[in-house]
């Protein structure tokens, strides 16, 4: 088992806080990176040369991750191609966001949205969980928001799909924690990303004791931490990263 080759695979890896973790595990870790990306494959390549440059490996790879079969046939067809490896750590980072009040919410702003940050958890955990139990090792490590803790107007449907990540991540800890494989969830708060861009960053920032905004890098190095074997005893848990706007 111990000549395996490890990997960690990142969802929405290619751009923000992805990008950041993939860059931070290939500094931090011995795991190649498995960068997944749905449609900015140039952005995919442009992370995976930055792992490269920092002395890591690395692969991309293209699944839409609100599609059951598309992320089964493209792991599967993955693992056929790549004998004896191992996806030791998941990183659940891919989302959108479709922002708007409730009452103007269109069924494609709804489900467009649980589709994509919340039955993605289902899609690739699920598949990839199995090896990890036969393992006895595994770290999965889910991106949530501070919406999904505290909720935030015109976010009604991201808040749900995270709220629901942070019930799944503390049930399914529970379910395999005997089996060495942690689920945890990382919290951000306001992180300067794409994401963030149309903010009103001077007011928002009023609201921040540290009275500024998140970097990627900043949450990259807490989920490598959670990534790591000095996690061990770390699961079920939503680590908040936010400057301490809800404390």
């Amino acid at each position: 088992m111990s000549d395996q080759k490890k990997y960690a695979l990142v969802t929405g890896g290619s751009r923000g806080i992805g990008r950041a973790i993939c860059l931070q595990l290939a500094k931090d870790t011995d795991y190649s990176i498995l960068i997944n990306y749905h449609t900015n494959e140039d952005a995919a390549n442009e992370t995976l040369k930055s792992v490269n440059n920092l002395g890591g490996s690395g692969e991309i790879i293209k699944f839409d991750v609100a599609n059951f079969s598309d992320v089964k046939q493209q792991l599967d067809h993955w693992s056929d191609a790549h004998e004896n490896t191992i996806i030791e750590v998941l990183i659940n980072n891919a989302g959108i966001t479709k922002d708007g009040l409730f009452l103007w919410m269109q069924p494609n702003d709804w489900n467009s949205v649980i589709q994509t940050n919340l039955n993605s958890f289902y899609n690739v955990t699920n598949h990839l969980l199995k090896d990890m139990l036969l393992n006895k090792y595994g770290r999965i490590i889910n991106m949530v928001s501070v919406s999904g803790l505290k909720g935030s107007a015109g976010q009604t449907n991201y808040a749900a799909s995270k709220g629901a990540i942070i019930a799944a991540t503390k049930s399914l800890a529970q379910e395999i924690a005997k089996k060495n494989v942690t689920v945890n969830a990382v919290a951000p708060g306001f992180i300067k990303t794409d994401m963030t861009t149309d903010l009103d960053e001077k007011e928002l920032k009023k609201l921040i004791p540290i009275n500024r905004f998140g970097f990627p890098e900043e949450v990259a190095q807490l989920v490598s931490f959670l990534a790591s074997k000095k996690s061990s005893y770390i699961t079920g848990e939503i680590i908040n990263i936010n400057g301490g706007i809800y404390s």
